[in-house]
């Protein structure tokens, strides 16, 4: 039992040591993004906007990977929450809220791989929407990961 709890606190301490040399902005609530969505989605890049649809190119980095290489899973899911949200937002409005989210973990994606994102709406009824955002390597074409993803907006106030 003695060699489990070592790793752990040794690990919590290397842990511990890299989070406090990050280096962000503070956040300002309803003005700057969170230091999540800063770390996870720094480096994004629009290539195009339609009517319901968004592409976006991201190359992998070295903070968002584990020790094999491989994109986080959590890193995935962020951008599955984002870039759905981004798809049906509206300048003006307040954000919409997520419901619900699935993601199918497909394949890796290492560091330095070109990852193409693309969000879609799936429809709207009322104030709930659907979108699916799907992940794709680039050079292969292979399908990373792809998530779905259920949003509730607040109604507009009749007074």
């Amino acid at each position: 039992m003695e060699k489990p709890k070592e790793f752990l606190e040794n690990f919590a301490i290397e842990g511990l040591d890299r989070v406090s040399r990050l280096n962000f902005p503070p956040h300002r609530p309803h003005i700057d993004s969170s230091f999540y969505e800063y770390f996870v989605l720094r480096g994004i890049r629009v290539d195009r906007v339609q009517p319901g649809s968004i592409t976006c190119s991201f190359k992998v980095p070295h903070r968002l990977t584990n020790k094999d290489g491989n994109l986080v899973p959590g890193a995935i899911a962020t951008m599955v929450d984002e870039l759905g949200a981004a798809v049906i937002h509206v300048e003006g409005q307040p954000m919409d809220v997520s419901i619900d989210m699935s993601i199918n973990y497909l394949a890796t994606a290492k560091i330095g791989d070109e990852l193409e994102i693309t969000s879609r709406v799936l429809g709207r009824k009322g104030n709930y929407s659907g979108t699916i955002v799907l992940i794709r390597n680039k050079a292969t074409g292979e399908v990373v990961a792809e998530g779905r993803h259920s949003l509730f907006s607040k109604p507009a106030s009749k007074m």
